[in-house]
């Protein structure tokens, strides 16, 4: 392992698009240690299909915020909404100055396309790996700051604090089980969902909501930890480990979904959690474990030219999508509750910021729109970051004692927080 300093202006937990553009907008002199669990490319920022959401115009605002409201069911939080759509604009020309290469037509402008919940055409993509697109031109940037250090292989166990003041956290080398302090000014938890606690789920299977367990240890305040996004359409298989997301945007330029008797049975562009439903009641009345997708309609240019992946992956499947129907099932997806925060990402622990699918800010509400989730991740990273450098680095508090041996078996603290992320997201659902 690489030297390590005693201490850092901040640490970062998490290399997804939100810890990343968070050390982007740090200033250049301020010292940053960042923690991913695997390799830096491998979280769930890299798997978004379907793209990310902009105002592309003043007259869209209204229809765009009550597109959002909607779909979370008006359990929203307005500012918090507001503040998304009007930063969108200047967010987007961030990632384009950094390379990102979003569709364009003929003229050079932006193409826009559509998904379930939106009543008109306002995301921007890159084929069908949108995220991989912007996470990796992000990534390639943040590796080339001096003031930043990326540690693989390595994850937060626990924070440092006192009197819920942060002071840092507690971090693992899970090659060698080495566990060591980390001193910080500040701290971000993005350590991204949950996927890992479900059998079934298009995220990586070491995201396991670990932020939340430490939150919960330390009495960090929680909120709709039970807000859990299942995906209406996940190709179906038979194989264990992640499943395969079919982008929203398929359903947004045509897709149809099928019964057994292949008949269209909903509308394919209401909100996730209805067509989710709708699938649900499909399978249990045909008594089947899938329903069929039929991407035909989308038409054989679109299909191999915005989505080249979902086409290439069901090929290996051995389903060519211009010629049948594929089986998908839903799965869970994304995590919508989560550490609470403000609309600078500060957390109810003083010194600690939360950002991305790991925190809630209330842009969401019970159910999130269609390509919100990078914009989001990305707005309140970089607000964090403008925050923390406007409290200022170089605390000189009395740093609290580690007592590291209360880490030694892994195995327990690990089962310990997925228990109480589970009994707290029960607590939560049965007090609704």
């Amino acid at each position: 392992m690489p030297t390590i300093r005693e201490k850092y202006d901040v640490l970062i937990a998490g290399t997804g698009v939100a810890g990343i553009n968070c050390a982007l907008h740090l200033p250049a002199d301020a010292q940053v240690l960042m923690l991913t669990k695997s390799a830096a490319d491998r979280s769930d920022s890299f798997l978004a299909q379907g793209g990310i959401c902009v105002l592309k115009e003043p007259s869209d605002y209204n229809k765009y915020f009550e597109d959002t409201m909607r779909a979370g069911h008006y359990e929203n939080d307005p500012a918090a909404v507001e503040l998304m759509i009007k930063s969108s604009p200047a967010l987007i020309g961030e990632l384009v100055n950094y390379g990102v290469r979003f569709a364009r037509d003929g003229a050079g402008n932006f193409r826009y396309t559509r998904e379930g919940g939106h009543s008109e055409p306002r995301i921007l993509f890159h084929d069908d790996v949108t995220g991989k697109e912007i996470t990796s031109h992000l990534l390639e940037a943040v590796r080339k700051l001096p003031n930043v250090h990326i540690l693989e292989e390595c994850e937060l166990l626990d924070v440092i604090s006192a009197e819920n003041e942060c002071f840092g956290g507690i971090v693992r080398e899970n090659k060698t089980g080495k566990v060591f302090p980390v001193y910080a000014d500040y701290t971000l938890l993005a350590t991204g969902g949950v996927g890992g606690l479900w059998e079934n789920s298009t995220n990586y299977r070491h995201l396991t909501g670990d932020a939340l367990g430490i939150a919960l240890k330390n009495g960090i305040e929680l909120e709709h930890i039970d807000y859990v996004q299942i995906h209406p359409t996940t190709f179906y298989s038979e194989k264990h480990g992640r499943r395969f997301l079919i982008s929203e945007s398929v359903r947004g330029e045509g897709a149809v979904l099928l019964d057994k008797n292949m008949q269209r049975f909903c509308n394919e562009l209401l909100p996730r959690d209805i067509v989710t439903s709708a699938i649900r009641a499909q399978m249990q009345k045909d008594g089947t474990k899938h329903v069929w997708l039929d991407m035909r309609p989308i038409g054989e240019k679109t299909v191999r030219e915005h989505f080249p992946t979902i086409y290439r992956h069901c090929l290996d499947e051995g389903y060519d999508v211009l010629r049948t129907p594929i089986p998908v099932v839903p799965a869970q997806h994304y995590f919508m509750g989560g550490v609470k925060v403000d609309l600078d990402g500060r957390t109810s622990m003083k010194r600690l910021f939360a950002a991305g699918e790991t925190a809630c800010n209330g842009v969401h509400g019970k159910n999130r729109l269609a390509s919100n989730s990078l914009l989001e991740s990305l707005i309140w990273a970089e607000r964090a970051a403008k925050a923390m450098a406007a409290e200022g680095f170089g605390k000189d508090a009395p740093r609290p004692r580690a007592d590291l041996f209360a880490y030694s078996d892994y195995e327990t603290i690990k089962k310990d927080y997925a228990e109480a992320i589970r009994e707290e997201a029960e607590r939560e659902e049965y007090c609704d």
